[in-house]
């Protein structure tokens, strides 16, 4: 599903990554933890294809078996919004759009015709509980209901894997505790691959394997336990 190897970054004359080496396999749930400064929020945008890595050609990043390092911008920007789906910490919503536009936003983007990205939208919406609150605008929602249309964005062009980077970290606890469940009905629903870049120990505990990252490397992880639900904290 992802393959990385040799990662490296720099900013300047700063290295941030220091030759990541990651395999993720479909339909896991992998936590990415570690202090503020450590790359874990860098390491999440190069495998979501939104930076590149500094040593390309000494480096490998693999995902669903294309080398998405060999894509032109053009092919690079398709195959993010048909594969990639992501979820951010401040959920990044337009405000001058309701719910259901904003989840439409990239099925449009794939030139998906408007009553077919308004059906599965709506479909999303109602599976994760929105389906009375589809046509407010997002200062019209709670934080957890605005984190549920994000979530909803990044599933609508039906995604192989989701990007979350801090999903809860803007949340209260109750919310975040919903928030932390439904990605692994999901998983188990729809089959994506979760990566989570978190500091709540507990969604990172909930994880099939949790990856630590400390000054630029990944430096542990937890014993790989077999697929299915969450691990109790």
């Amino acid at each position: 599903m992802i393959k990385a190897t040799n990662i490296q970054k720099y900013f300047g004359e700063l290295q941030v990554l220091k030759g990541v080496d990651l395999r993720i396999k479909a339909g896991e749930v992998v936590s990415i933890v570690g202090p503020s400064g450590a790359g874990k929020t860098t390491l999440l945008q190069i495998l979501g294809t939104l930076d590149n890595q500094s040593n390309k050609k000494e480096s490998e990043l693999e995902i669903n078996g294309i080398d998405v390092t060999s894509l032109k911008d053009k092919a690079l920007a398709a195959f993010r919004n048909n594969h990639i789906g992501f979820i951010f910490q401040f959920h990044q919503l337009l405000p001058e759009f309701s719910a259901i536009e904003n989840v439409c936003i990239p099925a449009f983007i794939k030139r998906t015709g408007k009553a077919e990205a308004e059906t599965r939208a709506t479909e999303l919406l109602i599976f994760l509980g929105l389906s009375n609150r589809m046509h407010h605008r997002p200062n019209e929602l709670s934080g957890g209901e605005q984190q549920r249309v994000a979530v909803a964005r990044a599933l609508i062009n039906n995604p192989s894997i989701i990007l979350a980077d801090e999903p809860s970290g803007n949340l209260d606890s109750e919310s975040a505790d919903k928030l932390h469940q439904l990605f692994f009905q999901l998983r188990d629903e729809f089959g994506q691959t979760f990566v989570i870049v978190t500091h709540n120990e507990e969604l990172a505990d909930m994880a099939d394997r949790k990856l630590t990252m400390i000054d630029g490397q990944i430096t542990d992880q937890y014993v790989e336990r077999s697929l299915g639900s969450p691990k109790k904290p």
